[in-house]
């Protein structure tokens, strides 16, 4: 494997981790599960806060949705693979991000 293949793949884990430990601390916090309605109460600071945690859970929420979505409502097969798809691609783009911003802290990613 090439070097930048595997730094995608750590970029890919790390995003998918960290989505998890907010979406999970978010849970933890508050008892109730981190959803994409949190941008739905309107122009208040606690809206503009959701963003960027959002941001960095928005794999997880996608992929629990997804899981829900097929026990309960059955979804058909085309949305279930193409969840995967979106949420793989936004956890590499955030995991890409956590990667850079530890790497300027001068902490090892790896």
């Amino acid at each position: 494997m090439a070097a930048e293949q595997v730094e995608c793949f750590f970029s890919l884990e790390i995003g998918f981790a960290v989505a998890g430990l907010i979406a999970t601390g978010y849970q933890l916090v508050t008892r109730r599960p981190a959803s994409f309605r949190l941008l739905q109460r309107g122009p208040r600071p606690s809206t503009f806060a959701a963003v960027p945690l959002l941001a960095f859970a928005a794999p997880f929420i996608i992929m629990r949705n997804t899981i829900r979505g097929c026990r309960i409502e059955g979804r058909d097969f085309s949305m279930v693979m193409v969840a995967p798809i979106v949420a793989g691609c936004w956890s590499l783009m955030s995991g890409t991000v956590v990667v850079m911003a530890l790497t300027s802290l001068g902490i090892p990613a790896g």
